[in-house]
């Protein structure tokens, strides 16, 4: 009724195979996210220093720069000037993306085990929750 195989089949496991592919380990993918996440950070940091410029968040920008130039071996991260001018931003809406960066950031940097970006990023979302919070209650 039916007739046999005569090929090999198309479909082999990896067993047995040299892998021919990099691998990372899953600290490697670690870094990679983390410095993913304080970049984006950073980028959202500079967009608020241009429309809202502070102390704190120069110091945060340099801090934040700096943990990612950590994480990627010393490649520092591109930054927009501070003159660049788009469109007109919403403090609070960055300040709300700014905390949601922040927080992912938190989360990889505890799997990580990596101390020093994850102080870093939950004093950020401690700033941002702050930044937001009297806009919040004054609209009530």
């Amino acid at each position: 009724m039916y007739e046999p195989i005569r090929d090999k089949s198309v479909h082999s496991t990896m067993a047995g195979t040299p892998h021919d592919f990099p691998h990372r380990s899953r600290e490697e993918e670690l870094d990679i996210q983390l410095a993913g996440h304080l970049a984006a950070l950073l980028a959202v940091t500079d967009e608020l220093r241009v429309a809202a410029p502070s102390a704190d968040l120069d110091t945060a920008a340099e801090r934040l720069a700096e943990q990612v130039t950590r994480l990627r071996g010393g490649r520092t991260p591109a930054r927009a000037s501070a003159t660049t001018r788009g469109r007109e931003p919403n403090a609070a809406a960055l300040h709300r993306r700014a905390h949601a960066l922040a927080g992912r950031a938190l989360v990889v940097a505890a799997s990580r085990a990596d101390t020093a970006a994850a102080i870093l990023a939950a004093e950020r979302m401690d700033a941002h929750t702050a930044a937001t919070e009297p806009r919040e209650l004054a609209s009530r």
